[in-house]
């Protein structure tokens, strides 16, 4: 028995629900799992169904034919797969390594359904994890002069292990528009704090300045804008005025990892979908 992902969105009209529910009856694919949201502002549709083929009369070719002609019909971008199936991850970290430690502990145990690839770095010090996990570490050195060969090389990097998702894992680097662009939607980065609030460098120190009663961490995709991409997932902490920044950073890097590892495993298994400037998570 194989079972299968369908994620999909489209324009929200009448008769979507059903000529979806009725392309897998047909088939007599066997409902797992459905969840579904109709976006009253954009006017948009979405929809994850986990089935199996247990009792499914036609092969999985000629349903993904006929999911192929409805998606077009209806103008619909859907994601249809074995839910076996692992998507490719390049991840990538400069010194602060708690969320890549974090990352790998939860794919090696099996929690996390992805298929590292590689690290890459443009510091070490990451090397001696990469060599305990066996997985293949990429040093790519950077200053102002060398960003664009070293981009080039990180592009390589993508087009050689065919990667379906870029994970920043605190890489302290902004990415050029370019590279931003050539996977849309597929770059997740962890900011360390509670987006909109405090973008740009030492977050915890302006959160200390301000005075905050709350902090927080959050996994967005990125974009060329900085710090504004969609956000995925949020995690917070109360706190007062006795923490110092610090003791912020410290409690912050508990908050990054959790946001991190559950904005992926959220992407990885076709779960979150870009809505406008929002995500809608399903």
């Amino acid at each position: 028995m194989q079972e299968y992902v369908l994620a999909l969105d489209c324009p929200d009209r009448v008769g979507v629900v059903s000529a979806v529910a009725s392309l897998l009856s047909d088939a007599q694919a066997f409902i797992t799992d459905i969840s579904q949201y109709s976006d009253p502002t954009s006017q948009w549709f979405f929809s994850r169904t986990v089935f199996d083929d247990r009792e499914m009369s036609i092969s999985f070719s000629e349903f993904n034919f006929r999911m192929s002609a409805l998606a077009e019909n209806l103008d619909m971008a859907y994601v249809l797969r074995p839910a076996s199936d692992k998507k490719n991850v390049l991840l990538a970290v400069s010194q602060y390594d708690h969320c890549l430690n974090a990352i790998l502990t939860k794919w090696y145990s099996g929690a996390l359904p992805i298929n590292v690839v590689g690290i890459l770095s443009n510091h070490r010090t990451a090397e001696a994890m990469a060599g305990f996990y066996q997985i293949p570490f990429h040093f790519l050195p950077l200053t102002p002069d060398t960003k664009p060969a070293q981009e080039q090389r990180i592009k390589n990097l993508i087009a050689e292990y065919s990667v379906d998702l870029l994970v920043l894992a605190r890489y302290m680097q902004i990415l050029s528009a370019d590279l931003c662009q050539l996977l849309p939607g597929k770059i997740i980065n962890i900011h360390h704090s509670f987006l909109p609030g405090f973008k740009g460098a030492k977050p915890y120190h302006q959160a200390h300045a301000r005075g905050v009663k709350v902090i927080g961490a959050t996994a967005h995709y990125v974009t060329p804008d900085l710090d504004e991409g969609p956000i995925i997932m949020q995690e917070v902490r109360p706190i007062d005025h006795r923490v110092t920044v610090k003791e912020m950073v410290h409690i912050g890097h508990d908050l990054e990892s959790n946001a991190l590892t559950n904005a992926v495993k959220l992407h990885c298994e076709d779960r979150v979908t870009v809505n406008g400037v929002r995500t809608v998570t399903l």
